[in-house]
């Protein structure tokens, strides 16, 4: 059981933004700064009012698309302009928000942001042998399920790779695309209805604080889904949000200051997609960069860039569940495998911090909102002190 300790805090206006990926093969321009000065000006006074909630269904065209979501709400709201900041909501994991310091980093760009989608698709081919993919070893599908399920391994790696968002706010005091980003939206097996809810708001304030304490594994490569029942995590959460009474708020989970070596991700938490990659290093390294593809020999770059999805995910877990079964405690073989996965980690794997959207729905409380296979994760590249890792919960009202 997670250990939780609550304290309010004082009226505080935060606004701490996520760290995404900030350079990939040296994709973009050295002179786009991370913001411009007009993003920090003070915006015209507005009107104070309640916040505005608004869920919009999208039909992407294509498999990759990225859909400018402002575009879709001022055809049916004036939500952008009445408030000063947007909260946008995704509520998949294949489809999502980049973080607002990269796709300002971009220029807004949809270029550039093609292009660096495009690297990760090189990364991450479509169609390679993932066992995500393989539907007929998901146990937890029914026979009706498995054959509708997509393939789809290769845009829950670049959804993690890439460090897309579930949840992002923007200001609204520039008139800049925010782009709703679809991984694996239509193809001619499937066509896909996506979800995204954007909440229009004036303020912030922090009214909440946790922090908590996580047990993990002796192992130097871990993953922990933080939404499993038995941590009660996010239920400690909801019944905060009941004891606040607030009807809007932005849960934000964060890696505490001191912690290092580890980071924070929401994806699907099914294992078989690296699982089966690992295996096949275990028994013959090279066979990966055969079976893979051509472009992994030509362009040696990619080869650690998917090594990072073996920390990323859970597949570490065949290797400690092998090691455990041997009764080899800490082997210095796997001191090495956690060595070798260290340094890609490190570089590609940043996020710090996830967010999620907490809103009363019509109702008079709110409550966590997450879409059915989302769930906060926490992603460890070496061992930590006292198999402990911190991470601090802030609970932020948006009026």
């Amino acid at each position: 059981m997670a250990v939780l300790k609550f304290t309010l805090r004082p009226d505080i206006d935060i606004n701490r933004a996520g760290v995404g990926i900030q350079d990939l093969f040296c994709l973009f321009r050295t002179d786009v700064l991370y913001g411009h000065v007009d993003h920090y000006k003070m915006i015209a006074m507005r009107t104070r009012t309640t916040p505005s909630e608004l869920k919009l269904s999208l039909a992407p065209q294509g498999r990759f698309e990225a859909i400018d979501v402002t575009e879709r709400i001022a055809e049916t709201s004036d939500l952008l302009d009445r408030h000063g900041r947007t909260l946008f909501c995704s509520h998949h994991t294949t489809a999502g928000y980049l973080d607002r310091s990269l796709t300002l980093r971009m220029n807004n760009s949809y270029d550039l942001l093609s292009q660096f989608f495009h690297a990760f698709r090189a990364l991450f081919p479509e169609g390679a042998e993932y066992r995500h993919d393989q539907v007929d070893l998901r146990t937890e599908l029914s026979d009706e399920q498995k054959i509708v399920e997509p393939r789809n391994g290769d845009s829950h790696l670049t959804f993690i790779g890439a460090g897309m968002k579930n949840c992002v706010t923007h200001r609204n005091e520039t008139h800049a695309p925010v782009y709703f980003i679809d991984l694996d939206g239509t193809t001619e097996a499937y066509r896909r209805e996506r979800k995204t809810t954007i909440v229009g708001f004036d303020r912030e304030r922090q009214v909440a604080e946790m922090c908590v304490n996580i047990p993990v594994s002796r192992h130097p490569i871990d993953s922990i889904n933080l939404a499993d029942p038995r941590l009660g995590l996010l239920q400690s959460v909801e019944e905060r949000l009941r004891e606040l009474g607030v009807k809007y708020a932005r849960v934000d989970l964060m890696m505490h200051s001191a912690e290092r070596n580890a980071g924070l991700t929401v994806n699907e938490y099914e294992t078989l997609l690296v699982k089966h990659d690992l295996v096949e290093v275990l028994q013959n390294p090279l066979r990966f960069a055969r079976i893979k593809g051509r472009h992994m020999i030509e362009d040696p770059l990619s080869i650690p860039a998917k090594t990072v999805s073996y920390a990323q995910y859970d597949a570490v877990r065949i290797l400690n569940s092998l090691m455990e079964a041997l009764r080899i405690d800490q082997s210095s073989f796997e001191r090495l495998i956690a060595k070798l996965l260290s340094l890609p980690a490190r570089c590609f794997f940043r996020s710090r911090r996830v967010s999620f959207l907490a809103s009363c729905d019509g109702g008079s409380v709110a409550h966590i909102v997450r879409g059915t296979y989302q769930s906060p994760i926490l992603v460890q590249w070496q061992s930590a002190e006292r198999q402990t890792r911190h991470i601090d919960i802030s609970i932020v009202e948006l009026t």
